[in-house]
């Protein structure tokens, strides 16, 4: 097969189990017959040729010659229709192996170890570790022993794919530049000159999924990290959503760097938004090692973001560092509302690695609002009856927050009670202010077609949320033909009928636990008897199936949906726009009040509303929204304002109402000489949004000023330019998520001085893929070695008997 592969001028060919001929030519379609009758009558005319028109010599050898000539001619024709040989086979693929190395500032820190590891490091890298960096470590390793470690699997025969990842604001890989045929030796030198440590960021996530994205993943023997694992980016690495769990291949973790330092590094942990006048705690992270029994100074600060107040000290503590980590509690009643930045720092202490870490920033809003839920149904029920009581007991809702649209009211009713609301429809500027809709049970007749395109838009443009709650009268199989249909985390049925044959205990799915609204209880028994409350459902709507976007949190323990595979889903959410949709199958949460009253009710509901209402902006807020794309910057970097602008109704606002077709912006920067302040027009991106791009310089506070058109008010948002990368506030390699990454993909975490163990524990050998391909023939070396064996053969024979 081997030989048969190198005739046909294929490699690692192992099987080959179809083999067709097609002639591609353009000239040949629907001709292929004509063209075999041609090779044919040159074949003959080349055996006429010397049989008939020659005399000299025996007639065994005029034969050969005119079986040389004729198939000569024959198969010149035939190279002329491109023959393709078309192959079904299997062949040996090379195993690769990427080695991917991180390119991030924090690469340039240099770390104290012990007399052992120094005597070790220097030994495998020829550098002195005293004070040299981590790149400068892993060049060296990369010329010395690693270039052991590259030949080792040259010789078995593994392709190595280097990459680097360096960016600014996420892990792109970028593949670094190898030559063919360069030795281990070679390669590791050409390696270690292309290293950089220049990267803002570390995105293990973003590197992880853009190694799935590379060419010949499909063949990976393994992925080699080399990196001190200081994760710092938004894409979790780890967990169920994390890339980790998308990557096919085994990685292996080579640590880089000291996993211990004296070093503290200080975090701090608010809700995402505050009521004005309630009490709340502001709460300081403290992890440390090194610094046991010292004295530190914790400080907490509130600081306005907007209009002149001026920043408060929330308070200030002295604690004795005593363990890995230690909780600071600020109780903290904000007397403003508006965005707030909360800054925690500790006073540096003696022995510190690094000060950059002592401080920590975070930024929220203080609201003097309500969550605004609107809850339309075609008659009371159970569900609408507590869950009244609920919310108007909640601090978030309260009296003011929850107003109800009941279809089979009386009208007057609606007219002449503040909780009714008047119409399915009210005007724009009042029903967009809404923060959270509630849909219950109710009839196709009685949701109209500007209903649900007003939803559409509350969630897809607005990010609000939406809860569909179906009951036993009408169901989902209304919505069908609605623009709410395909909003769903589910697949509706218009034939669907009520299930209602038996009853049953729903059963959570794996995802629940990640939901805080999922979550009833403070531990796992807890939170399985909150939910065993519901004792014995009576009835549920059946679906089609799940949507591909969403997720089912709670399950029927025995229906399935139409795929045959999947359980029918009884509480699930997903993503639609800026918004999300939560659906419940059934209508009698309110089941869970058995037993210990309004608890675990109290909590499903309040943590759902919370999660679906608070996520964005609240109220009229949602009108016009500034925001910026970070907190911090660094000198040189470009910060992008962006504003989502849209008039009293709600419709987005059209830049020809707008002087210049913009929105004026006010930017604020420290100068010599104080604050300077220069203008700024914020251009047309797209309908609704207005966006403003512009370079920052100094370090310092940076305030931007966006005046709102409709009602001359100005908003405001701080930026801070600072000199240090987050790259800078970690000083220690994270040996729990470099041992956490390998353990989740079966591979071995290492460093340095044992990266050897990699050579036994990645298993390089040659994979053999199917194989289906195109092969012209005229290319092959058999096709050419026939056409000279022809050639030469007729030139030979009349060369022995004297032809001219």
């Amino acid at each position: 097969m081997e030989w048969l592969g190198r005739l046909l001028g294929l490699k690692d060919v192992q099987s080959i189990d179809s083999a067709s001929l097609a002639l591609t030519a353009p000239w040949t379609h629907g001709a292929a017959f004509w063209v075999l009758l041609g090779c044919l009558a040159l074949f003959l005319a080349g055996m006429a040729f010397y049989l008939r028109n020659q005399r000299r010599g025996p007639g065994w050898l005029r034969t050969a010659l005119g079986f040389a000539r004729g198939g000569l001619l024959a198969l010149i024709l035939l190279t002329l229709a491109a023959p393709v040989l078309r192959l079904q086979g299997k062949r040996v693929e090379s195993p690769v192996l990427y080695l991917v190395f991180d390119g991030t500032e924090s690469m340039e820190l240099s770390d104290d170890y012990g007399p052992e590891q120094m005597a070790t490091l220097q030994r495998l890298t020829a550098t002195d570790p005293s004070g040299a960096t981590r790149r400068t470590l892993l060049q060296g390793w990369l010329r010395e022993s690693g270039a052991d470690w590259l030949e080792e699997f040259q010789q078995r025969g593994v392709q190595i794919e280097p990459f680097l990842f360096d960016g600014r604001t996420t892990s792109r890989l970028r593949r670094l530049r190898i030559e063919a045929g360069d030795d281990g030796r070679a390669i590791g030198a050409r390696l270690a000159e292309q290293l950089t440590a220049t990267g803002q960021v570390t995105e293990l996530g973003a590197a992880l999924d853009d190694v799935q994205r590379q060419f010949g993943a499909g063949r990976l023997a393994g992925v080699v990290f080399f990196s001190d694992f200081a994760h710092n980016g938004s894409s979790a690495p780890l967990g169920q959503q994390g890339a980790v769990s998308r990557l096919t291949a085994t990685l292996h973790t080579v640590g880089l760097g000291a996993t211990e330092a004296a070093d503290l590094r200080v975090e701090l942990q608010t809700d995402p938004k505050m009521k004005r006048a309630e009490r709340t705690n502001l709460t300081a992270r403290i992890s440390q090692a090194g610094l046991d029994g010292q004295a530190a100074v914790v400080t907490m600060i509130a600081r306005p973001l907007e209009g002149d107040r001026p920043p408060e000290e929330v308070g200030k503590q002295t604690v004795t560092l005593d363990g890995p980590l230690q909780l600071v509690e600020f109780p903290y009643t904000p007397e403003a509302s508006g965005e707030f930045e909360f800054e925690v720092n500790v006073a540096p202490l003696e022995g510190e690695a690094t000060e950059a870490n002592n401080q920590f920033v975070r930024r929220t809003k203080v609201i003097d609002d309500y969550l605004r839920l609107m809850y339309t149904a075609y008659e009371p029920t159970w569900e609408w009856h507590f869950l009244k009581e609920v919310f108007h007991r909640d601090k978030l809702v309260g009296m003011d927050g929850f107003r109800t649209f009941l279809s089979s009211s009386d009208p007057k009713v609606r007219q002449s009670n503040v909780l009714f609301l008047p119409a399915l429809t009210p005007p724009r500027a009042e029903f967009f202010r809404n923060d959270v809709i509630f849909l219950d049970d109710m009839p196709r007749t009685a949701i109209t077609e500007r209903y649900g395109e007003m939803v559409r838009e509350f969630v897809a443009e607005h990010g609000g949320g939406l809860v569909i709650i179906a009951g036993p009268r009408f169901g989902p199989r209304q919505l069908a033909g609605t623009p709410l249909a395909d909003m769903l985390p589910v697949t509706i049925d218009p034939n669907a009928k009520l299930k209602d044959d038996r009853e049953f205990a729903l059963r959570l799915t794996p995802h629940a636990s990640r939901y805080p609204f999922m979550t009833l209880g403070d531990n796992e028994p807890e939170n399985l008897q909150a939910w065993s409350n519901l004792s014995r459902v009576p009835f549920y709507q059946p679906v089609l199936g799940l949507h591909e976007q969403a997720t089912a949190l709670a399950e029927h323990p025995v229906d399935l949906c139409q795929d045959g595979r999947t359980k029918q889903p009884l509480i699930a959410i997903r993503p639609f726009g800026r918004g999300e949709v939560v659906y419940l199958g059934f209508n009698e949460t309110w089941r869970l009040r058995r037993r210990f009253g309004e608890k675990h009710y109290r909590r499903l509901w309040s943590q759902l509303i919370y999660r679906l209402g608070m996520s964005h902006a609240l109220g009229a807020d949602k009108r016009f929204r500034v925001a910026i794309n970070g907190q911090q910057f660094r000198p040189d970097d470009e910060v992008t304002l962006t504003v989502e602008a849209y008039d009293e109704n709600y419709e987005p606002l059209d830049p020809a109402d707008l002087p210049d077709g913009s929105l004026e912006v006010q930017l604020q920067t420290p100068g010599q000489a104080g604050l300077e302040t220069r203008s700024l027009n914020a251009a047309f991106l797209r309908k609704g949004v207005y966006e403003a791009r512009f370079p920052v310089y100094e370090g310092g506070q940076h305030l931007v000023s966006v005046k709102d058109p409709v009602t001359g008010s100005t908003q405001q948002r701080r930026f801070e330019v600072v000199r240090v990368s987050a790259e800078q506030l970690r000083v220690v390699r994270d040996e729990h998520l470099q041992q956490q990454l390998a353990k989740e993909t079966g591979g071995t975490s290492v460093d340095l001085a044992s990266a050897d163990r990699l050579l036994d524990a990645i298993n390089a050998r040659p994979t053999v893929e199917p194989m289906s391909r195109d092969h012209p023939l005229w290319a092959t070396p058999l096709w050419f070695s026939l056409l000279m064996t022809l050639m030469l053969g007729e030139w030979l024979i009349r060369k022995w008997i004297h032809l001219t």
